[in-house]
């Protein structure tokens, strides 16, 4: 069985912070210590870069098992409908419906 490897993610933002982002080192300095989550790297870039090409970058997002319960945890945690689910964390609603039949019915 073949281990998953995944971006090194601290060390992508450490790089990208003391590289452009200087002045921005001791705020994310407590997430950059710990084992990073698709959460903070979702916290993390759009505290960088903002609201910009947003729609650009979603394409080439990818979401493990673990964060899309997350994110289906939080939809329930604040009652949310699949649509504002998905606006709030920037995905089509097609997505969060495919997400919940797959992996709500494996919950069960």
């Amino acid at each position: 069985m073949r281990k998953k490897n995944y971006p090194d993610y601290n060390m992508i933002y450490s790089d990208l912070i003391r590289s452009k982002f200087p002045e921005k080192l001791k705020t994310f300095r407590s997430i950059l210590q710990k084992q990073m989550s698709f959460m903070d790297v979702l916290y993390l870039n759009k505290q960088l870069f903002g609201d910009l090409n947003i729609k650009k970058n979603q394409k080439f997002r990818s979401y493990d098992s673990v964060t899309i319960f997350k994110i289906l945890d939080f939809q329930n945690k604040y009652h949310l409908t699949n649509t504002q689910l998905a606006d709030h964390f920037k995905l089509s609603r097609n997505t969060v419906t495919n997400w919940k039949r797959k992996f709500l019915s494996v919950r069960k």
